[in-house]
């Protein structure tokens, strides 16, 4: 592999008086296709049939075909693979299965289940990136640990699991780069079990996860104080708190769980490499939540994906929580508002107010949008080269201008690079430059100084890949030998 040292690199100048481009790609008809056939219609079937379960706990009964968490894993069992026989069969649905030992919310040693449909990516380069996409079927009432009473659970989270059925169906019909993985994990409402365990095994096995979206609460844009807004919803992108937690862990004594709770030590030198290089706000997982909000507020138009630097809301958590400690980039879609007489609540009413996560209190409609915005953003990551590797920031000499490098993808469809920025104080990329095939680019009179910049792979069709941040580059470039 070549390296910066050695390498004799292309380079792009960019003048000062260039133009700047759209950090958004143009619409393409295919994602543009996906996002239109996803149905509110379908979504509020699926809500209803999931609450007519009765109860979906963890520790419900698993015999039984109408009621309980058993028949509920084998109707979504059914459910998708019926999508994937629809669709050529290429869409892989398994059950994954795994034995949670007796903790503070499982009395006793369970058997849990991720119902997991895989579509696997037709590139040779890219079918080993991971997009995953998921939403928990479990359900529960007032009572954390009661397994008996009714908990239909449609908004929490039923609206989630209902969402991710809905882009696995339809999206089941089309070809993409990259590897999408469906889920409706287990074991939320008990502590995150099965989202841990499918983490845990992707950490393990090396997997290339990407990025990992999670859909939990995502069922009404109305809340308890009767706030409505219908064309928002929240994204809790941070990658930071979550790095900081790992390196304490790392550094103080390993969980009673084992040494692979946390992230490999390779990948906690990579984050670190980039807090301290000044990219506190520029983790795999903040790109990620960039790029969910730009391309989702294109696809679906008026619609504001509202990007919030926090891993999660107080005193909650989801299921993407055991990616983000394992370094996986990863985000929670939840709703603008919460109405808590809706969610963990008996069914029953007090004071003439009716309390329980009932399907009358969801809205089909806002549901498919949020559906929408996540159909989106997957396609174009899945239909877009990885994201560029060892991407560096020349700081050699003083300059008011600004040169980047990087090592240029391995994959034969990257069509060129593209160089971003914003200032230090934007949330958002507000500048780009398309450089070429190239794998150094300047950008003249932009001081390296006063912004932040990260670099982009683009494929054939358009797509960027999540952006890189670039490393400080010190050493100067080596002097070439005297012709002979």
């Amino acid at each position: 592999m070549k390296t910066f040292a050695t390498a004799l690199l292309a380079l792009a100048v960019l003048p000062a008086g260039a133009a700047d481009i759209s950090t958004a790609p143009k619409s393409d008809r295919q994602v543009s296709d996906i996002v239109a056939q996803i149905s509110a219609q379908r979504i509020a079937q699926r809500i209803d049939t999931l609450v007519q379960f009765s109860t979906r706990h963890t520790l419900s009964e698993t015999q039984s075909d109408t009621r309980g968490i058993g028949a509920v894993r084998r109707w979504i069992q059914r459910e998708l693979q019926a999508c994937s026989d629809a669709n050529g069969g290429y869409l892989r649905v398994e059950m994954d299965t795994f034995i949670e030992p007796a903790g503070r919310r499982i009395p006793t040693q369970t058997t849990l289940v991720n119902v997991v449909a895989t579509l696997p990516g037709v590139s040779a380069s890219s079918h080993n990136r991971m997009l995953v996409v998921s939403g928990h079927y479990d359900s529960r009432n007032s009572d954390v640990l009661d397994p008996l009473g009714a908990s239909p659970g449609a908004n929490d989270d039923a609206s989630g699991v209902a969402a991710m059925m809905e882009l696995a169906c339809v999206m089941a019909a089309y070809k993409f780069d990259a590897t999408l993985v469906f889920m409706a994990v287990a074991g939320e409402e008990q502590g995150l079990l099965g989202a841990v365990h499918w983490a845990r095994t992707a950490r393990n096995k090396d997997f290339r996860i990407e990025a990992m979206v999670t859909n939990d609460i995502i069922g009404s844009p109305r809340g308890d104080a009767g706030q409505y807004d219908p064309k928002q919803v929240r994204l809790f992108a941070d990658g930071l708190s979550p790095f900081l937690r790992m390196v304490l862990q790392a550094q103080g004594n390993r969980s009673a769980t084992g040494p692979d709770d946390t992230a490999s030590d390779n990948t906690r030198a990579q984050l670190q490499q980039l807090v301290l290089a000044g990219g506190s706000e520029d983790l795999p997982t903040h790109q990620l939540g960039r790029h969910l909000k730009t391309i989702g507020e294109q696809y679906v138009k008026g619609f504001n994906v509202n990007l919030i630097q926090r891993p999660d809301r107080y005193l909650r958590g989801g299921d993407h929580l055991p990616f983000l400690e394992r370094g996986f980039a990863a985000v929670r879609m939840t709703e603008p508002f919460e109405n808590f007489n809706h969610q963990h609540q008996n069914v029953r009413t007090e004071n003439g107010v009716k309390l329980g996560d009932l399907p009358e209190f969801v809205d089909p409609a806002y549901i498919a949008d949020v559906a929408r915005i996540n159909a989106a953003g997957l396609a174009t990551l899945a239909l877009a080269p990885a994201p560029v590797q060892d991407v560096r920031l020349e700081a050699i000499e003083l300059d008011n201008s600004s040169t980047l490098r990087w090592l240029a993808n391995k994959e034969a469809s990257v069509s060129g690079y593209r160089v971003v920025w914003r200032e230090t104080g934007a949330s958002q990329w507000q500048h780009a430059r398309d450089v070429g095939l190239v794998d150094r680019a300047t950008i003249q009179g932009v001081s390296k100084d006063n912004v932040v910049f990260g670099v982009q792979a683009l494929g054939e069709r358009g797509f960027g890949s999540l952006v890189s941040y670039p490393l400080p580059f010190t050493q100067a470039l080596p002097t070439p030998a005297p012709a002979r």
